[in-house]
């Protein structure tokens, strides 16, 4: 996602944003694509490797979101459901192409869009999707397609406590046993 493989820690992103254990994830995912092209087109001469990180995107509690998911012919053009734990969301807009961030919001449906939590994220087009960061903690976004997850088409959204207790990520239980 936004040309940046994940790759997974032995220590697990919830369990390191709680006891606040440096070093296992990096808070610098980046908010758009590196370089924009033809995502859609012919892309054999392109150089599309990607950089490999365990990159988060933090949330503010309360935080109004849009993500965009764009579609590509990388490797082969195909659908991918999209899953984000912790939260439903608005499905605002799809569409065939490239996105454009000018033209295609004006016809988002912001009247009536579908609540869901997995978007099928059409075959070389794009799917815009909102949703209010009210559920703190840390959640996965991934492809369900468990092979591209193991790919790395996958990231994480940590959104940071409010400013009450009941609108802060709670503790786990005293009776949890600890994970070896």
């Amino acid at each position: 996602m936004n040309n940046v493989s994940f790759e997974a820690k032995p220590i697990d992103i919830l369990q390191a944003y709680y006891r606040s254990i440096n070093g296992v994830f990096d808070r610098d995912f980046p908010s758009e694509p590196p370089k924009y092209y033809n995502f859609t087109g012919n892309m054999t001469s392109i150089d599309v490797t990607s950089a490999k990180g365990t990159k988060v995107t933090m949330l503010n509690y309360g935080e109004s979101v849009e993500i965009v998911f764009q579609g590509t012919n990388l490797l082969a053009e195909m659908n991918h459901p999209i899953h984000l734990h912790g939260f439903s969301f608005y499905l605002v807009g799809t569409g065939k192409g490239n996105f454009n961030n000018v033209t295609d919001p004006k016809s988002y449906n912001l009247i009536d869009p579908p609540e869901i939590n997995t978007v099928a994220l059409p075959k070389s087009g794009w799917a815009a999707i909102r949703f209010v960061a009210d559920n703190p903690g840390v959640w996965f976004i991934h492809c369900h397609l468990e092979r591209h997850s193991s790919w790395g088409m996958d990231t994480v959204l940590i959104v940071r406590n409010g400013k009450t207790r009941a609108t802060s990520m709670r503790p786990p239980p005293a009776s949890l046993p600890s994970c070896s």
